[in-house]
């Protein structure tokens, strides 16, 4: 960002859905609500999680990690967004762009490591279940948690330090909702080959290497979900794993659409369509994934609601 100066631009415009005028009130009212039940739902894992003690499993652990990410994500993009959609265009400071990119791609690839990590759990507790207390041990679950969040930082800081290097001389229109790398790219005024060689093959090892190794893993798990004896087993088994893999399937695919396209792939408006899926319908619907699908974290979802009816009877 040190660049700065050597630039004729000093803020871009966000464009958002502005082709579309007369959808901006309703778009508005519709984002409000999907950022306002993103908050809701993922506090509550986060609540539940900390304040219930049988909880505090690895595999409850990701989770809650899982919902800091997204809840984090959300906010770095939806009140700018909201912004967006109560004016025609809105300006965003060079620094603060760069900043929310930082951001995007960090909370983003940490995400990435972090459902790996989480199939890596499953895998471990269903194809090894009388090793997995000395697979999955507090200092293992640390270093999974730790290496998540560390190579997020590196990703969004390697990146967004090389984009914003880049000389930016006019037009100065983002069109898109975000600050995201590829819609930022677009408009540097020299030859950005080289960096777009790094970023996809960055991307490759970020987002398909670790769902490669999701994809091997799951095939692995359900070899042995078909080989246990109990019919009550290999349903509690296939419950767990179908959340993560509509997790999975749903961050990843959208994720890959946007990152791995050329230039020239979709239209903005489909590009803005994508980048909505995994950024804000994600962590949406990830609440609901994980609680509709399991039974121990809708127990304690109740056993924390009639606690707190009992102290307000009292």
């Amino acid at each position: 960002m040190k660049r700065q100066n050597q630039s004729s631009v000093v803020e871009f415009i966000l464009l958002g859905f502005s082709n579309f005028p007369e959808l901006q009130g309703q778009l508005f009212g519709i984002f409000l609500m999907i950022y306002l039940l993103t908050l809701i739902g993922n506090a509550i894992i986060i609540v539940v999680i900390c304040l219930e003690q049988s909880l505090h499993v690895p595999m409850y652990l990701f989770l809650q990690n899982l919902s800091v990410v997204d809840v984090s994500i959300s906010a770095v993009i939806m009140p700018e967004m909201l912004v967006v959609l109560s004016n025609e265009k809105t300006s965003i400071s060079f620094v603060s762009c760069f900043a929310q990119m930082y951001f995007i791609l960090f909370f983003g690839g940490t995400e990435c490591f972090l459902l790996g990590t989480m199939a890596y759990d499953r895998f471990a507790a269903i194809c090894s279940p009388l090793n997995y207390p000395m697979i999955m041990n507090k200092r293992v679950f640390m270093k999974l948690v730790t290496g998540s969040w560390t190579l997020g930082f590196m990703l969004g800081t390697a990146q967004t330090i090389w984009v914003s290097s880049f000389p930016f001389c006019g037009p100065s229109e983002i069109n898109h909702i975000s600050c995201e790398t590829p819609a930022v790219l677009e408009l540097a005024c020299t030859d950005t080959f080289l960096f777009e060689i790094y970023a996809f093959t960055g991307t490759v090892l970020i987002i398909m290497l670790p769902f490669t190794l999701i994809i091997l893993s799951y095939i692995r798990i359900l070899f042995a979900i078909l080989k246990m004896p109990s019919i009550t087993g290999r349903q509690k088994a296939f419950s767990t794993c179908a959340s993560h893999l509509t997790s999975v399937t749903l961050f990843y695919g959208t994720a890959s659409m946007t990152y791995l396209q050329p230039k020239s792939g979709y239209s903005p408006e489909t590009k803005k369509l994508m980048s909505l899926s995994y950024s804000l319908l994600t962590p949406l619907l990830n609440p609901l994934i994980y609680s509709l699908r399991n039974s121990e974290l809708k127990r304690a979802l109740i056993k924390l609601w009639r606690r707190k009816v009992d102290l307000h009877t009292f």
